[in-house]
C-alpha cells in the first residue's frame, strides 16, 4: 500500500459518519511506584506519581475513529453521576457528539481503575453493573439510530457484556441497519456471541471464539475450521479473527466459496495490549468507509493494533503515524 491510495482511503472516510453503539467506559489509570510493604498487613505500598482518565470501551472505539479522521457517533448508557459528567467533557473537548448518551437511573457509569508501577499492572478495581438496561434505554437508542441512521455507512457494535447489547436490541439494531444500508460491524463477548446473525464483519479473538464454542485449537489448521464454523452458525459475510501476536485470521466469503488470509502481527514490542481491539474495530469501520476492501481495511488495522500495544495503557491511533508505520516513512 502506498501513501496516496491511504491517504485516499482516508481522506474519503472523512466525509462519514460511524455509528457506534455498545458498553461506554471511563478508564482511569494510577501511575506510582511500589518501594516497600505496608506496617498494617503484608501488602505492598503503592505511591501514586500521577493520574490520568481516557475514554474506554465504545468510547474508545469512537475516539480512534475520530482520531483517524472520521465522524463517530457515539451511542450508549451512562448512570447519572461524576463518570458521566466525566465522560461528557472528554468527548466534547475531542469535538465527539454526546447526543447520544442515554442516561439510566440506578446504573453506574462503567469505570476501570487500572494501578500501574514501572509499566507493570499492579491491579484493576471495576465499578459497573452487568444488569440489562431497561426496554426504555433500549428505545431510546433505536430510535437515535433510526432517526440518524440517514447520514451515517456503518455500524460498530461493541459489546463487553455490560448489559446494553442485549439480545433484543442487538436484533432489533441489525434489522434497523439492514433496512437503512448500513454495515455492521462487531465486537463480540461471551454471552451474546451467537446472537449476532448476518452481520457484514465479526470480530472476535481467538479466546472468546474458543470460549463460545467449547473448543480449543491446537493449530492454524483447527483455528481455521473453528472460525468457519462461526461464519456458518452466524451466516455473516466475514470474520476477522484476531490472534494476539500471530496477527490476524481473515476469512471472506465469495459466493459459495471463502477466501482466507494470515496477516501476520505487526508489533515491534508489546507493552500493553488494552484497547487492541477497539483499534482493530475503528480502523476497520473507518477504512471500509472510505472504501477500502475487507483484506485492506484489515491489514491497516493490523498495523494499528501493532503501534497501540506498543504504549501502555488504552491509547487512540493516529493516522498520520499510521500511514507512516505502513509505508515505512517514520
Amino acid at each position: 500500500m502506498d501513501k496516496a491510495f491511504l491517504e485516499s482511503v482516508f481522506g474519503r472516510a472523512g466525509s462519514s459518519n460511524i455509528f457506534v453503539i455498545g458498553d461506554l467506559m471511563v478508564d482511569r489509570y494510577l501511575f506510582g511506584d511500589v518501594n516497600r510493604i505496608s506496617p498494617e498487613a503484608p501488602v505492598q505500598v503503592f505511591d501514586i506519581r500521577k493520574s490520568e482518565c481516557r475514554l474506554g470501551g465504545a468510547a474508545n472505539v469512537a475516539l480512534n475513529i475520530k482520531s483517524l479522521g472520521s465522524n463517530p457517533f457515539l451511542i450508549g448508557v451512562t448512570g447519572p453521576d461524576k463518570d458521566s459528567e466525566l465522560m461528557k467533557e472528554q468527548l466534547a473537548l475531542l469535538g465527539i457528539s454526546t447526543e447520544g448518551l442515554v442516561p439510566e437511573n440506578g446504573r453506574p457509569t462503567t469505570s476501570k481503575t487500572r494501578v500501574i508501577s514501572d509499566s507493570h499492572h499492579l491491579i484493576r478495581i471495576d465499578s459497573e453493573s452487568r444488569e440489562e438496561i431497561t426496554t426504555e434505554s433500549a428505545n431510546k437508542i433505536v430510535d437515535l439510530l433510526r432517526h440518524k441512521a440517514k447520514n451515517g455507512d456503518v455500524v460498530i457494535l461493541e459489546d463487553y457484556n455490560k448489559g446494553v447489547l442485549t439480545k433484543d436490541l442487538i436484533k432489533r439494531v441489525i434489522e434497523l441497519a439492514r433496512d437503512k444500508d448500513l454495515r455492521v460491524l462487531v465486537d463480540p463477548k461471551f454471552d451474546n456471541f451467537f446472537e449476532y446473525r448476518d452481520v457484514f464483519i465479526f470480530k472476535p479473538n481467538r479466546k472468546e471464539l474458543e470460549d463460545a464454542l467449547g473448543k480449543k485449537a491446537k493449530d492454524h489448521n483447527s483455528i481455521d475450521i473453528l472460525a468457519e464454523e462461526v461464519m456458518e452458525r452466524i451466516n455473516c459475510d466475514n470474520v476477522i479473527l484476531t490472534l494476539g501476536e500471530h496477527g490476524m485470521l481473515i476469512l471472506e466469503r465469495n459466493g459459495s466459496a471463502i477466501r482466507r488470509k494470515i496477516v501476520e502481527t505487526k508489533a515491534r514490542k508489546v507493552a500493553d495490549v488494552s484497547g487492541a481491539g477497539d483499534t482493530v474495530i475503528s480502523t476497520l469501520g473507518v477504512c471500509l468507509s472510505g472504501g477500502a476492501t475487507v483484506m485492506e481495511a484489515a491489514v491497516i488495522s493490523n498495523h494499528a493494533a501493532g503501534l497501540v500495544v506498543e504504549e501502555v495503557g488504552i491509547v487512540p491511533v493516529k493516522r498520520d503515524l499510521l500511514i507512516a508505520n505502513i509505508t515505512g516513512s517514520n
